[in-house]
C-alpha cells in the first residue's frame, strides 16, 4: 500500500529526484524540478490592496492571473534588491500556478541517497516545517524545500479560496 503524497518525505524519497538550484541572499535551496513550470525574468507586478508584503502582487502569464510570493521578504533575508540576475519561478502547485521571486537560479542537480541530510531543528528564518532535508554537493550545500507544503500553507494566504 502507498503512502498518502502528505507523508513526510525521507531522504530515500528524494534521492535520484532532482531540484532546481536557487539563492536567497547568500544561502542556496532547492525546490523539485517537477513543480516548476517555468522560469521568467523579473517584471513588473500589479499590487493587491491589503495583501501581505512578501506577496509582491500579480502577473498576467498567458491569461492566467497568478500571484508572485517575494521569498526574500517572506523569510527576512533583507530588502530585495531587483537585477538582471532576479527572476519568477513559476510554480505549479496541486493545480495552482503560483510565482516566485527568487536572487538567481543556478543549476539543476540530482541527488543520491548519502547526499542528502535530514534537516536540522534550529531556529531560523526559514521554518524547518517546510525543510525536506540538505543536498550536500561537495562543498555546496542546498536547503531543500518542500515547496508544495509551503506555498499551501495558511500563513502564505494562497490556499484555494472558492472563487466567485
Amino acid at each position: 500500500m502507498q503512502e498518502p503524497a502528505s507523508a513526510t518525505v525521507s531522504g530515500n524519497d528524494i534521492a535520484g529526484r532532482e531540484f532546481l538550484a536557487f539563492t536567497l541572499g547568500s544561502e542556496e535551496y532547492g525546490i523539485d524540478i517537477l513543480k516548476v513550470q517555468e522560469i521568467r525574468g523579473y517584471e513588473a507586478v500589479t499590487r493587491i490592496a491589503n495583501a501581505p508584503e512578501f506577496i509582491k502582487g500579480v502577473i498576467n502569464l498567458r491569461g492566467i492571473i497568478i500571484p508572485v510570493v517575494d521569498m526574500r521578504i517572506k523569510f527576512r533575508l533583507g530588502e530585495p534588491v531587483y537585477d538582471q540576475f532576479t527572476v519568477v519561478i513559476i510554480l505549479n502547485i496541486n493545480g495552482r500556478v503560483v510565482g516566485m521571486v527568487v536572487d538567481s537560479v543556478s543549476d539543476v542537480t540530482t541527488l543520491t541517497p548519502d547526499q542528502v541530510k535530514p534537516a536540522p531543528e534550529m531556529g531560523t528564518a526559514f521554518s524547518s516545517d517546510y525543510m525536506i532535508g540538505l543536498g550536500t554537493i561537495d562543498e555546496r550545500m542546498l536547503i531543500l524545500v518542500d515547496i508544495d507544503k509551503l506555498m499551501s500553507s495558511a500563513e502564505m494566504g494562497l490556499s484555494d479560496a472558492p472563487s466567485a
